[in-house]
């Protein structure tokens, strides 16, 4: 999943945001991060949704749907696609406007600037400038956004082109969308009640 997936599934608690947006900017071990331990908590609950979001049945059907080249690379093509899902009906998914709700996830980045990488000061930048992630609505910003990734690739590779792709296939996804992700909120609030209940006990 991609940023406004992770950090919707932290739920509103600010430590877990926070890790959730810094999980695909750290390696190594969490425990041996240098981080609060809530955030420490955020990056893990960050890789278990990764793990059991490229496992899942619905998502191994969705990449199936891409022909190649694309297929190469649907793991980087769902994420940016499942986000422009969230962010095109967030409020079927919060309560909040997604405008509010994505300036103060930027607000949470600002704050909290003496925690994040070089990498994800810039790509904050990047958030602000495009006003992200409420901008992955918009199919312009999407397509940018992807293009870009692109490029940072060390090969050769079509993600510049990929939009319309997504788009022939757009109902078959949206359908693979909506039964998962219901179910990986549901996995996201069992982890961190389960997380909550191992800390009590020890």
């Amino acid at each position: 999943m991609n940023h406004l997936a992770h950090a919707l599934l932290a739920g509103d608690d600010d430590a877990l945001r926070l890790g959730g947006m810094l999980g695909d900017f750290v390696h190594g071990a969490a425990a041996a991060l240098p981080l609060p331990p809530r955030v420490v908590t955020g990056i893990r609950l960050h890789r278990a949704i990764d793990v059991h979001t490229d496992t899942h049945p619905e998502v191994l059907a969705a990449k199936a749907r891409l022909p190649p080249p694309y297929r190469r690379y649907a793991g980087i093509l769902l994420d940016m696609w499942f986000d422009h899902c969230l962010a095109r009906d967030f409020p079927r998914w919060h309560a909040q406007p997604l405008p509010a709700w994505s300036a103060q996830l930027r607000a949470l980045l600002q704050h909290h600037d003496a925690l994040l990488p070089p990498a994800l000061r810039r790509f904050r930048d990047y958030m602000d400038a495009h006003q992200l992630p409420a901008g992955y609505a918009d199919r312009a910003v999407l397509a940018q956004a992807l293009a870009g990734i692109g490029q940072r690739l060390r090969r050769v590779n079509p993600l510049a082109s990929a939009l319309p792709v997504l788009l022939a296939h757009e109902a078959e996804l949206q359908g693979h969308f909506e039964a998962f992700f219901p179910q990986l909120q549901v996995f996201a609030r069992e982890w961190i009640a389960a997380c909550a209940s191992s800390a009590r006990e020890e």
